[in-house]
């Protein structure tokens, strides 16, 4: 059997890597990462909006040496590409967070740090390159303060409010496998753990994945619960214009707001003074039966009109995903399950491959598109036959 490294070096595409991560991980972990909620009709739906565009290449245009360069949110950066948040990706391979965040910082693209991250903000700080923090609102103000202040003194250059998230989703796929995070031996579980000992002999040598972010937080919540239960009834459902326009007061840096679906909601928070609005809808993983995000982002381009740059993410898996998303007005587009993947089939190689697979069908799409630079994309590249408007 091919070792690790040929695997990922054999991998293709994303998807080739999902299967990787697949294999390689309790059944329990592997659900938790892909998984949506409820039916994961919106999970589908993220697909289904990309796969629906079609691309009209241009002809006879010297695309010899396509340049991927762009900048996003008002600094240079490699290619149209973030890494979006992703919570408690140690349960895959241990010290993901770094991993990519250390990819990243290679290919000179930002990435952006989840509250639930199971490396704290001062470890992935200590990688370099440029850091976004990603925030949760929690009822604990005191405490999410303390988070900011953390990231402000890291060196954090941009401050991500998550707004699509006042209550957790209902994710069936982790309710039938009894998931939590720290990970608790059941039954169940303890079975599924030992079909991977690969898997299993890394986290013993390694330790439970925790959230080092949220050492000594408390929530609201039964106190026998785990940490991820904790903040999942600690989310302040109260949270409105008036208090974002505290927490703003209150960052000095960069302020996006990530969670967008609607140009009216939009064109509002443009008009309040944050520097990105970012489309999503939590990758599905949320409110099943939500708008994809990319059917939703025309509507918020529209809506702010220039006034501040527009980022998405949800769905992305192909090269092909970030042309379309830019030609309809996207500044850059988000990765997060894709990163994951690779990190949970092989750690930093495994990431490295992701971005690698994307890199390349980024740098093909342009050339067979007739599109020598990044902002040589607009909305002629796309049929306008059934593009949302």
């Amino acid at each position: 059997m091919p070792g690790l490294s040929q695997r990922l070096a054999d991998a293709c595409s994303i998807d080739e890597l999902r299967g990787l991560a697949r294999q390689r991980l309790p059944r329990g972990v592997f659900d938790f990462f892909d998984g949506g909620a409820d039916d994961e009709i919106t999970v589908r739906a993220n697909r289904a909006g990309f796969d629906r565009l079609r691309l009209r290449p241009r002809v006879l245009v010297d695309v010899q040496q396509p340049d991927l360069s762009t900048t996003i949110a008002g600094a240079t950066s490699a290619m149209p590409l973030v890494i979006a948040p992703t919570g408690a990706i140690g349960a895959g391979w241990p010290n993901a967070d770094v991993a990519i965040a250390r990819v990243a910082a290679r290919l000179g693209i930002p990435y952006t740090l989840s509250t639930m991250a199971t490396s704290s903000i001062e470890e992935v700080a200590a990688v370099g390159g440029r850091l976004w923090f990603q925030l949760y609102v929690l009822r604990d103000q005191a405490f999410a303060k303390t988070l900011l202040q953390r990231a402000q003194q890291s060196g954090y250059e941009a401050l991500v409010v998550t707004l699509d998230l006042v209550t957790g989703g209902k994710r069936e796929r982790d309710l039938r496998n009894r998931f939590t995070v720290p990970l608790r031996p059941n039954p169940r579980t303890v079975f599924d753990f030992a079909r991977h000992p690969g898997w299993c002999w890394q986290m013993l040598r390694h330790g439970q994945p925790r959230f080092k972010n949220l050492a000594g937080f408390e929530g609201n919540a039964d106190p026998r619960a785990s940490i991820a239960a904790k903040v999942g009834q600690s989310l302040d459902a109260s949270f409105d214009w008036a208090a974002l326009e505290r927490l703003r007061a209150q960052w000095p840096g960069r302020f996006m707001v990530k969670g967008v679906s609607r140009g009216d909601d939009a064109a509002r928070l443009a008009s309040i003074g944050v520097d990105a609005i970012w489309v999503s809808n939590h990758g599905g993983r949320q409110l099943d039966g939500a708008v994809a995000a990319v059917d939703a982002l025309p509507d918020v381009v529209s809506a702010v009109q220039g006034r501040v740059p527009v980022l998405l993410d949800s769905g992305v898996r192909r090269g092909t995903d970030i042309v379309k998303a830019v030609a309809l007005g996207a500044q850059a587009v988000a990765i997060g399950r894709a990163t994951l993947y690779g990190a949970a089939a092989g750690g930093e190689a495994g990431a490295e491959r992701a971005l690698q697979i994307l890199t390349e069908e980024l740098r093909r799409a342009l050339q067979l598109c007739g599109t020598p630079r990044i902002a040589d994309i607009d909305a002629s590249l796309l049929h306008t036959h059934g593009v949302p408007t």
